[in-house]
C-alpha cells in the first residue's frame, strides 16, 4: 500500500518506510536523527517542472502530465520503491501545501499503476509507444 503525507503532518508507527522525495531537504527538519527511511531527491519532479507547477504555469493536470513524462523516462529513480509497496506501508512525505495535489500523489499513484502493471515481472515495462514525441 501506498499513501502520502507531507513533511508538517506527524509520523505514525503505521507508516511503515516514509521515503522523502522531495529535490530539496525540507528547511524545518533535523537531518540528524533523519526522520524518514530514506531521501530519494531524484525520484521528485525536476526543479523546471516544480517551479513552474508552484508558479502558476502548469496546473495540477499539466503537471502530472509532464511529471509522469519525467517518471517514465527514469524508472530507475523510482523502481526500488516497488518492493516496499508490494511488502507493507510506503509513505511518501513531500513538503506541499496541498495535500491532494502534489507530486507525491501523482508519485504514489503512479507506483499503484506499476504495481498493477507487472504483477512479478523483473524489468520496467517500456512505454515508447505511449509518448512517442518524448
Amino acid at each position: 500500500m501506498i499513501q502520502c503525507k507531507r513533511t508538517c503532518d506527524p509520523a505514525a508507527p503505521e507508516d511503515g518506510r516514509r521515503i522523502l522525495v522531495d529535490r530539496q531537504w525540507p528547511q524545518d527538519c533535523p537531518k540528524a536523527p533523519m526522520p524518514f527511511d530514506a531521501w530519494l531527491p531524484d525520484v521528485a519532479p525536476s526543479a523546471d517542472l516544480q517551479q513552474a507547477f508552484m508558479v502558476g504555469q502548469l496546473d495540477f493536470s499539466g503537471f502530472t502530465t509532464a511529471y509522469r513524462r519525467e517518471l517514465t523516462a527514469q524508472p530507475a529513480h523510482w523502481w526500488a520503491l516497488l518492493p516496499y509497496a508490494q511488502t507493507g506501508m510506503l509513505t511518501l512525505v513531500v513538503t506541499a501545501d496541498d495535500p491532494a495535489q502534489n507530486p507525491a500523489v501523482v508519485l504514489g499513484q503512479w507506483l499503484e499503476e506499476e504495481l498493477d502493471r507487472y504483477q512479478g515481472s523483473s524489468s520496467p515495462v517500456c512505454y515508447r509507444d505511449e509518448f512517442p514525441e518524448y
